[in-house]
């Protein structure tokens, strides 16, 4: 009887090292994430956690190292191509175009991974409108699924927070990733709002077999959602396991609370 061949990782991120001049804000950090799994990215302030999301995102190159998607590195792809590779993300510092509608904002993300340009859209070729006709069942289906219709047709601007962070995370499934990254998405949430958004994040994964990347500060947040947790500390990997493993490990009790004697 033959055996199974192990899966491999959705993600690998093999011996990430960044370097500002003389400063190591990351250094050698390596770990995977497997289809399916929510991990959670955490550690105190200035631990390195979203220099790692910038090269996970492409907005930063590491100094060294590399990170695979499915086998493929990420680090030839600028960051306005990492649609196509099946990554979304969604911004601390909300990044919607606050001028549009929450629809077309939506709208701006499923276009990320179309095949149209500028030619083609003129022109109005028979695949262009069925492409459109696509985008369009995406854009409808998402506000549906996030519970944002009532808001579909209004300029983001002036929108309550809660729906704001609605529409990020909308405009990132409108490209149909299948690893989502989220940075911070729990921030300025209030208790009722966070809880709603630990479920939504688990049914995202669960409904959509979207495999999820999160950095948070919300501690019992990440505990609740992730199946494995990473922690950073100056740069570096000090922990990686079950969050019940992270949070009874000493090195990471010290990061978090310093040395009690």
């Amino acid at each position: 009887m033959t055996s199974a061949v192990p899966q491999a990782p959705l993600l690998s991120v093999r011996d990430i090292a960044v370097h500002f001049g003389g400063i190591k804000a990351l250094d050698g950090i390596s770990f995977d994430i497997e289809k399916g799994q929510i991990l959670g990215l955490i550690g105190p302030n200035g631990a390195g956690k979203t220099t790692l999301f910038n090269c996970l995102s492409r907005l930063y190159t590491p100094s060294s190292g590399d990170i695979l998607m499915e086998g493929s590195t990420l680090l030839s792809r600028p960051a306005h191509r990492i649609a196509e590779a099946g990554v979304g993300r969604t911004f601390q510092n909300r990044a919607s175009f606050r001028g549009l509608t929450v629809r077309d904002n939506i709208r701006i993300g499923a276009h990320s991974v179309s095949r149209s340009d500028i030619v083609s859209d003129a022109l109005r070729l028979p695949w262009v409108r069925r492409e459109e006709s696509r985008i369009d069942e995406i854009v409808e289906e998402l506000i549906d699924y996030l519970d944002i219709g009532d808001a579909a047709d209004l300029p983001v601007a002036g929108l309550p927070f809660g729906t704001l962070k609605r529409v990020e995370l909308a405009r990132a499934l409108a490209s149909k990733p299948k690893l989502l990254l989220l940075d911070e998405p729990a921030g300025g949430l209030n208790h009722d709002e966070l809880s709603e958004l630990g479920e939504r994040i688990k049914k995202i994964r669960d409904e959509r077999n979207v495999t999820v990347l999160l950095v948070e500060h919300h501690m019992n947040l990440v505990m609740a959602v992730s199946d494995v947790v990473v922690v950073l500390n100056f740069g570096r990997k000090i922990a990686e396991g079950s969050p019940e493993t992270v949070q009874a490990d000493p090195e990471v009790i010290r990061a978090y609370l310093g040395d009690r004697k």
